[in-house]
């Protein structure tokens, strides 16, 4: 039992690190936007807006589902052990594969971002483009690896139980 608290307890210390990342990179977006007002800040505010909004809904979305998860798991295994097997280890064997996805799309950003970085003119809207993919999607890169090595950790606990 200690494994699934711990889990979501992480999962949940994490969505506020996504959410506080999120709120910042919009914040940032928006003093570009409107105060410094130049191609290549207007340029990093669109990757940082686009990226800090997935941030924010994927934050608030885990957060608040991190107690429900840990009470519905809880009762899997002291009451329906049988649902361990039948519902919480197949949600996590798509999240896992979820996780595969989302690292090449995020590989994919960060590739795209220094192809950007580096093709467009110095301080241009598209270098600036460029250089806020790059850093947000290496953020994501980051976290997601974190969130897949702690999935990984939590998923084995699952499949000992069954």
């Amino acid at each position: 039992m200690d494994s699934v608290t711990q889990y979501f307890s992480e999962e949940k210390k994490e969505s506020v690190f996504f959410i506080s990342l999120g709120f910042l990179a919009c914040l940032i977006a928006v003093f570009y936007l409107f105060v410094k007002k130049q191609p290549f800040y207007n340029g990093i505010s669109y990757a940082f807006i686009a990226i800090g909004l997935i941030q924010l809904v994927v934050g608030i979305s885990v957060y608040f589902r991190c107690d429900i998860d840990t009470v519905r798991v809880l009762h899997f295994i002291e009451k329906e052990r049988k649902s361990i097997k039948d519902y919480e280890i197949p949600r996590m064997e798509l999240v896992m594969k979820n996780f595969v996805i989302y690292r090449w799309v995020e590989i994919g950003l960060i590739v795209f971002g220094l192809v950007l970085f580096l093709r467009f003119e110095e301080k241009s809207l598209g270098n600036g483009l460029g250089i806020g993919l790059f850093i947000q999607a290496s953020i994501m890169l980051f976290l997601d690896y974190l969130a897949e090595k702690r999935g990984r950790f939590y998923l084995n606990y699952l499949i000992s139980l069954s």
